[in-house]
């Protein structure tokens, strides 16, 4: 599709969409608990609703209205053996999440995906699942899809996380809410805790003491009703928009400001961008605010160690503001970018490039050099709905018609992506 000529400015505000990462959660958790749960704000893009899908397929009434979805959960002892295969769609949230919650049920399940999904890594979550007593094949020994899981009788570990990964960790605890016992898992750094957020939510226990998780199984949770912040991830592609297209001020409502899921903001601080946070201080399941950005003159960085998992998701849009910034900017400690929906180190170097960006790969990252002016090009999302919106912003400052193949790949977790977008370019 053809993108939006340059703009001469953004202005406006934008209800950002509920956070997909929280959105999964809560269906799962809902699902598992014992009552109805409402949750309101829920993201209704492709991903979150291939993990209702699941879901439903395990015996799990859930009715999804137009701004919320109810479900009505029996606990775990009420999951069923699926009579079909459980299809996660690209989302590899739902399949890492939901083997953890397969692992401890005493009957059969295989989790297929598409094609995106068939490549990514599953031997990180296998193994540990399989350590707890899970019976889990797949191809190449589990490392791929398709995953054929027959849980049951599982037993406490103690595991320390090789990478850190939300999802991996997530996996564990929720199997570990089913083992004989206490479970440890050990992160290498702080990943995004909505899981163990969600677990006191729904009623259950679970202590955290420095870099240590400890969860008791034999645990039964209790519906709670949640409403679902506006996904971080998706406002960072406004944040930048508005910090980089001239004369610029742009409202985004509703954000989560999780701290471990702000490194987007604490660069753009670093980088020089006005941003304002106004926070609301009433909400207790997930910090939430509101945000004002305006244009500003940036200068590079140096992005690295801890900040990475807080802005994993965020790094190929950084790497489109830094191509405006004042000097160079060095994203190091990125591996995991090479096993998401594309191999994003890569992804995002070759499409910039098409652009005119001066930008280089590293085995962990890239090196930017900013203050460079971007043209107009036939680029690609890869199916990757991350690559596909900084395209779409990169759009916004590109001197000639940028045209975006494989623009569908956004409704993955921004259905509204390109509506909002307009608006901010029509005031």
């Amino acid at each position: 599709m053809k993108l939006i000529d340059t703009p001469a400015s953004l202005q406006g505000e934008i209800l950002v969409p509920g956070d997909k990462s929280i959105s999964h959660r809560s269906v799962m958790f809902g699902a598992i608990a014992n009552g109805r749960t409402t949750v309101t704000n829920f993201l209704m893009g492709d991903d979150c609703l291939s993990t209702i899908s699941c879901f439903q397929k395990l015996g799990v009434h859930i009715d999804v209205q137009k701004d919320k979805v109810i479900i009505e959960g029996n606990g775990l002892d009420g999951l069923i053996e699926p009579k079909e295969v459980l299809d996660v769609g690209n989302s590899g949230t739902t399949i890492r999440l939901l083997s953890g919650i397969l692992a401890g049920r005493e009957f059969h399940a295989t989790l297929v995906g598409d094609h995106s999904i068939g490549k990514r890594p599953m031997t990180r979550v296998v193994g540990p699942l399989r350590t707890m007593g899970a019976k889990i094949d797949g191809r190449n020994n589990g490392e791929f899809t398709p995953l054929s899981i027959r849980g049951g009788s599982l037993e406490p570990i103690t595991y320390e996380l090789p990478v850190a990964s939300a999802q991996v960790k997530s996996a564990i605890i929720f199997a570990a809410l089913q083992a004989n016992g206490k479970t440890t898992v050990i992160e290498p750094l702080a990943t995004r805790d909505h899981t163990e957020r969600m677990i006191k939510r729904f009623g259950g226990k679970i202590d955290i003491k420095d870099k240590a998780i400890y969860i008791e199984g034999g645990q039964s949770l209790t519906a709670a009703d949640i409403h679902v912040p506006g996904d971080i991830s998706s406002a960072a592609f406004f944040l930048v928009a508005a910090s980089i297209v001239p004369n610029s001020r742009v409202l985004l409502k509703n954000v989560g400001l999780n701290p471990t899921r702000t490194g987007i903001m604490d660069v753009l601080k670093n980088m020089g961008a006005s941003v304002e946070i106004s926070q609301n201080e009433s909400e207790l399941f997930e910090p939430v605010g509101d945000i004002t950005v305006r244009t500003s003159n940036l200068t590079g960085t140096v992005i690295e160690g801890d900040i990475i998992p807080k802005l994993i998701d965020e790094i190929p849009i950084i790497a489109l503001l830094a191509t405006q910034a004042s000097g160079t900017t060095v994203i190091k400690d990125a591996h995991e970018l090479k096993v998401k929906e594309t191999n994003r180190i890569d992804t995002v170097v070759q499409e910039l490039q098409k652009l005119g960006a001066d930008i280089v790969a590293t085995d962990d990252g890239m090196v930017i050099k900013g203050g460079t002016p971007l043209s107009g090009n036939v680029v690609n999302s890869h199916g990757d709905h991350r690559i596909g919106m900084m395209l779409a912003v990169a759009s916004l400052i590109c001197e000639g018609e940028l045209t975006l193949e494989n623009a569908e790949a956004i409704s993955v977790s921004y259905p509204t992506f390109f509506e909002h977008l307009t608006g901010l370019t029509q005031n």
